[in-house]
């Protein structure tokens, strides 16, 4: 007779440890999957932590979490080949209590929350593929797994295996995805002296940056790249759309490289010695990619749902968040005894009424956009720092003269009229 849980979530990513954790807490019997040899081992993310989602799983959490650096700057590079238009938010409320955000390695991170959820009663299995969910009569029942005797029932099955969930595409809830919905990142870990970090960023002992880079980082293909502070080491990375490497014939370890030596990063990894390198698919899709996330015995979550704000490189707070509002449905559905479609469609109701949904909803647009009109970072940024260059040159020019300059190296009034409009395109699709 096959083993039978309360509930069964697959993959021990944000999404699924958070559930699982609710679901623990709550006293429900619940089995966390990972197919990795343990979690965190195979995922893959820029390396940000929101304080306020984790915060409303586990009060507190970052007096004992595994934690790098809580982040007191966020800088913005818009990129060319040899300049950078750069601008930033720093702010010291972000360095105490209550804190923004930290950068986190997620192969520590992830072991520590997962540990979280098994201390509240979860039972986490490793190293286990998920083949397939059981249905019957139209309802998911359970999972068939590549274990001897692999089957496990469950009133209710949690997908959070990821941004292409096998598992949920075979349930019909979405199609294959295409190339312009789906990002491709990649990222090093480098390893480097705190004291040398804390000097070449500006920061005070354990205080943490990040910096997003955007235009020739990714040589003008729709993405951005990014270099976050740990305590000893640093996470470097780029990620692009997967239309766009195949349009450019790149190859993501090359982009990865030129980002590497770029010379205005090459400076903040210099003498930094490479310690881990990973690749992950992102979802990019945005809210109209978003799948069926509630059947009759089943819930989509995380990745595997498509929930990343790809305007504001927002991914694990929404995960978290999705996986708690599933589980939370759950326990009504359980208290109801009920575990129809029509009953757990209250999780897709609350997710989409949350900031996850909102968010989703107000960029729904944005990637398809600036995808479909690559002269924003092909040439509007290059534009940009050509702009700022001559205007911070002193050279015996007036400052009218440059002004005239800057105006007559933009082009025609045709073209004048072309930048006018775009601006107020992304306008619209951003606002």
């Amino acid at each position: 007779m096959p083993e039978k849980f309360d509930a069964i979530v697959v993959g021990a990513g944000p999404a699924g440890i958070a559930c699982a954790f609710e679901l623990a807490k709550a006293g429900v019997n619940v089995l966390l999957i990972e197919r990795g040899e343990y979690p965190g081992s195979k995922n893959v993310m820029g390396g940000v932590l929101y304080r306020k989602m984790m915060e409303e799983i586990i009060p507190d959490f970052h007096k004992e979490a595994p934690l790098e650096r809580p982040i007191v700057e966020q800088r913005f590079m818009m990129m060319d080949k040899t300049s950078a238009v750069t601008f930033s938010y720093k702010g010291l409320e972000w360095a105490q209590e209550p804190f923004n955000n930290f950068t986190v390695l997620r192969a520590k991170f992830d072991q520590w929350f997962a540990a979280k959820a098994v201390e509240k009663g979860a039972l986490l299995i490793n190293e286990t593929v998920v083949l397939e969910c059981i249905v019957e009569n139209g309802k998911v029942v359970g999972v068939r797994t590549d274990r001897p005797d692999g089957e496990i029932r469950a009133d209710v099955v949690v997908l959070a295996d990821g941004v292409n969930s096998l598992l949920a595409k075979s349930l019909g809830f979405h199609k294959e995805f295409r190339p312009d919905e789906v990002a491709l990142a990649t990222m090093e870990v480098l390893k480097l002296d705190k004291k040398i970090i804390e000097d070449r960023f500006n920061l005070e002992e354990g205080q943490g940056c990040t910096i997003e880079l955007f235009g020739d980082a990714t040589k003008g293909i729709l993405g951005t790249g990014f270099l976050y502070t740990n305590k000893d080491t640093l996470s470097i990375g780029v990620g692009t759309l997967l239309s766009g490497l195949i349009k450019h014939k790149i190859k993501p370890y090359e982009l990865m490289e030129y980002v590497k030596t770029h010379p205005m990063i090459r400076p903040y990894i210099q003498g930094a010695e490479p310690q881990e390198y990973l690749a992950h698919l992102i979802p990019e899709g945005g809210y109209n990619s978003i799948p069926k996330v509630a059947g009759a015995g089943v819930l989509v979550v995380g990745d595997a749902a498509q929930l990343v704000n790809a305007i504001h490189r927002e991914g694990s707070n929404m995960a978290m968040t999705s996986g708690r509002i599933a589980a939370e449905t759950i326990v009504a559905a359980r208290e109801r005894e009920d575990f129809s479609e029509a009953s757990l469609d209250d999780y897709r109701k609350r997710l989409m009424g949350s900031f996850v949904g909102q968010d989703m909803k107000k960029y729904k647009d944005s990637t398809h956009h600036f995808d479909k009109f690559p002269q924003y970072f092909e040439k509007y940024i290059p534009m940009v720092n050509r702009a700022a260059s001559q205007m911070l040159t002193v050279d015996g020019s007036s400052k009218w003269e440059k002004q005239k300059k800057i105006w007559r190296d933009i082009g025609p009034a045709k073209q004048k009229f072309k930048i006018a409009r775009d601006l107020f395109r992304a306008w619209r699709v951003m606002k």
